[in-house]
């Protein structure tokens, strides 16, 4: 059975977030952006029309400050889609969020510099709403779900602090972040969401942590505390910890295996007839 193209549901895919479509239609989409980070696989999944494409590109060679983010969206409203799943790699700002733990996120801060994040370039001029940015329809429908997969910490809610990248964090920026309230760091859901919103696109982020960032150290009697010479609660030495791209890909190893229960579970039940705000995310924005 070929979709001729047409899709209702897209997965941008991440660092280890690869997912198996049946009966699989390669497509390249052009866009008035420029060249989308790869082809996009149209598929079926668990009954359901998937488009998918890879984020970095084939082989993971795209860089995060270089995803071509607009030629990304843009291809997939083409192809029909009304809701985008963009499962993220992520690292944690607060001690209590393991490594394997699954974050549905609500909230952002971006704190990127160079991305092209509008298709509103003149002419029209667009004030997006971006007070709730991320989906609680789809957000609600993977936290309900999740909640049943055994061995999985999954949480409803949590801000992403999104970094330019592609360098990591010094750990004075890692500080920061948390003390602004930050719960996660990614270099990925911006300015994904905020393109998805000015399509009237479903957008849901399900964040992964892989790390828990470099503010974090290691205390051999209190375990993980915030980096500092001694430790603030038995005044032993802190050991300091660091972010590697060898730890992130084994925890995401780990994680696949829950995303992709996530997702059999789940995308069976979407249904875009449900009333929710994304569908009109452009209403009183347009000057």
């Amino acid at each position: 059975m070929k979709f001729e193209g047409k899709a209702e549901i897209g997965i941008i895919g991440g660092t280890g977030s690869d997912i198996e479509l049946e009966n699989v239609e390669a497509l390249k989409i052009y866009t008035p952006y420029g060249h989308t980070s790869d082809f996009i696989q149209v598929g079926e999944f668990k009954g359901k029309k998937v488009a998918f494409i890879s984020r970095h590109g084939a082989g993971h060679t795209i860089p995060p400050h270089n995803v071509n983010s607009r030629a990304n969206i843009w291809a997939l409203k083409e192809l029909g889609v009304k809701g985008i799943i963009s499962p993220s790699a992520v690292g944690a700002l607060k001690k209590e969020y393991g490594k394997g733990k699954f974050i549905m996120v609500d909230q952002y801060i971006d704190r990127t510099k160079k991305r092209l994040d509008s298709f509103y370039e003149g002419g029209q001029v667009c004030h997006i709403n971006q007070a709730d940015p991320y989906c609680s329809y789809l957000n609600n429908l993977f936290y309900e779900t999740g909640k049943n997969v055994e061995g999985l910490d999954i949480q409803n809610g949590g801000t992403y602090v999104c970094i330019e990248g592609p360098r990591f964090s010094t750990r004075a920026e890692s500080k920061m972040f948390r003390q602004w309230g930050g719960d996660i760091i990614g270099m990925t859901t911006y300015p994904e969401v905020v393109l998805a919103a000015e399509k009237e696109i479903f957008y849901s982020c399900i964040a992964m942590v892989t790390d828990l960032d470099v503010w974090a150290g290691e205390c051999q009697n209190c375990g993980v505390v915030e980096i500092k010479e001694y430790c603030e609660t038995c005044g032993g030495p802190v050991k300091k910890l660091g972010v590697s791209i060898e730890e992130i890909l084994e925890t995401m190893k780990k994680n696949a295996v829950n995303l992709k229960k996530m997702l059999e579970l789940t995308i069976p039940k979407i249904d875009f007839e449900n009333e929710c705000t994304c569908k009109h995310s452009l209403s009183g924005s347009i000057i």
